[in-house]
């Protein structure tokens, strides 16, 4: 039965319509390990236990039956803890919001729940879903299945979390600063961001929306232990290719394949001026490199698709731009004061930080101008590459660090000459922004372990983001399971045993 909780989703779900495994049995093994060894990591943070039976007794009676309601019919999963689910809380991690509830699923648990899925619980983030840590006043810290002093990553820790610890077979994650794609790298699992606007985020709120469908550069995904159960998912939650998203109409040949995995051409991006990468990440995707090459794909490592600062310097802008358009008044002008302590020409992240914030509508206008521009760039690189491949963050899940802001908490990265220097953390965001600034559809792949060094017990799991073009979602996954397939499946963390 341990080996159970580790199994993709897609294979549980076989197991389940083939009722060699019952619905009821493996939500019980779940809530199990739950009870278990939550305790030591704090991922699942919400439980709806009782329901959760209800709805498992329900699914195995239906298949006993003949009927399958959906594709995943039975399986248990538990759901990011900022996606509504009826009756239970929704907090974002603030204290003030403790007791409210939800008065209905959001749109994607929905969506879930119509395939068959049976959501037995939340899992934990940082407050205002804002860190590459998961800690808030309301549910406490989750820490790393793989180390425990370490971040899980954020946002969506506890989703990460709990799936490489096998508590859940499934999960549910949002990402405007790769927070879907940085915990699935830290935790060793994978993630997809897709396309922009592709999943509707109706019900991922802390309070009710007006028919709020979109937010700006955010985006809502699937993370699992399989890059298959990523393509089960969104098979699940993608209404395409009839959607209409704010990059245009999903395309007829959204379903479909293209180039062979070999046969694809990948521009690889091991390191950048703008945040620089720990060497043994680096090595990792030398490794990856020399496998791509064996197997005869055509990688070029010099090849760019856009400027990194100006890159860099528009994603900063937009994403606080966004971040901050749903800041109450007494937020607002605290922001303002803020962002007049810093001159005009200032680049340093807390001054891009507070001017996106309260950034004008004339100056977002000019920014968006320059996305646009990134965006055409982008598209013409896609013209010549099926792929890009380079970091997800900066270094492997660091050592937990809740003091002061986060420019302020710093990492150490390892450089080519065998030194360390201390980088801050936000550096990091530069591959959150890298193609999440345009809308592009991204899926973090773990690549290996990490040799152990200097206050690291075992190795830590390090990844890559595969980053295609906007609406080749599909691609980028059959791209992801073929590197699962040939070059890197699921590992557990010894400390999940």
């Amino acid at each position: 039965m341990h080996d159970l909780a580790f199994l993709p989703a897609h294979e549980l779900a076989r197991r389940l319509r083939r009722r060699e495994v019952s619905a009821r049995e493996l939500l019980e093994l779940y809530l199990a390990r739950v009870e278990r060894l939550n305790p030591r990591f704090n991922a699942v943070v919400v439980l709806d236990a009782e329901r959760a039976r209800a709805c498992a007794d329900a699914a195995d009676a239906a298949l006993a039956r003949g009927e399958v309601q959906g594709p995943l019919h039975g399986l248990p999963m538990t759901v990011k803890e900022s996606f509504n689910v009826a009756g239970l809380p929704t907090t974002f991690g603030f204290s003030s919001f403790a007791d409210n509830r939800a008065a209905k699923d959001a749109h994607a648990v929905q969506r879930l729940k119509a395939a068959g899925a049976v959501v037995f619980g939340k899992t934990n983030v940082p407050a205002s879903l804002a860190d590459w840590q998961s800690f808030n006043p309301v549910y406490g810290t989750t820490h790393n299945p793989w180390d425990p002093a370490r971040t899980p990553g954020g946002s969506s820790g506890g989703s990460a979390a709990a799936l490489a610890a096998g508590l859940t077979a499934l999960e549910l994650g949002s990402d405007i600063g790769a927070s879907i794609r940085n915990p699935a790298h830290y935790c060793g699992v994978w993630g997809l961001k897709p396309t922009w606007g592709v999943l509707t985020q109706r019900g991922h709120e802390l309070a009710p929306q007006p028919e709020c469908d979109n937010y700006d550069i955010a985006a809502i995904g699937p993370l699992a232990r399989s890059a298959f159960d990523l393509q089960l998912a969104m098979d699940v939650l993608a209404d395409a290719p009839t959607m209409i998203t704010p990059l245009g109409r999903v395309p007829v040949a959204w379903r479909t394949r293209g180039t062979p995995p070999r046969r694809c051409r990948v521009a690889v991006i091991a390191d950048d001026d703008e945040a620089k990468v720990d060497a043994p990440l680096r090595a990792a995707l030398a490794r990856l490199v020399d496998f791509l090459r064996r197997e005869g794909v055509h990688v070029d490592e010099n090849a760019r698709p856009v400027d990194s600062a100006e890159t860099h310097a528009v994603y900063l802008h937009l994403m606080r731009a966004a971040t901050g358009a749903r800041y109450d008044d007494a937020t607002y002008a605290d922001a303002l004061g803020q962002a007049a302590r810093y001159a005009a020409g200032d680049r340093s992240y807390p001054a891009r930080h507070f001017r996106g914030n309260t950034t004008d509508h004339r100056t977002w206008l000019q920014f968006d101008q320059r996305r646009h521009r990134l965006r055409a760039l982008w598209a013409g690189f896609f013209e010549r590459f099926d792929f890009v491949v380079c970091p997800t963050a900066t270094t492997a899940a660091f050592v937990q660090n809740q003091q002061g802001p986060r420019w302020e908490r710093l990492i150490p990265v390892r450089t080519a000459g065998g030194g360390t220097v201390m980088q801050p953390s936000t550096d990091a965001l530069f591959w959150a922004g890298y193609p999440g600034l345009v809308g592009l559809p991204a899926c973090t792949v773990p690549l290996e372990l990490t040799q152990p060094g200097e206050g690291e017990p075992a190795g830590l799991p390090v990844g890559a983001q595969v980053v295609g073009p906007a609406f080749g979602d599909m691609d980028v996954l059959a791209f992801a399971q073929w590197l699962e397939t040939a070059y890197r499946r699921f590992q557990p963390p010894p400390l999940a045993a």
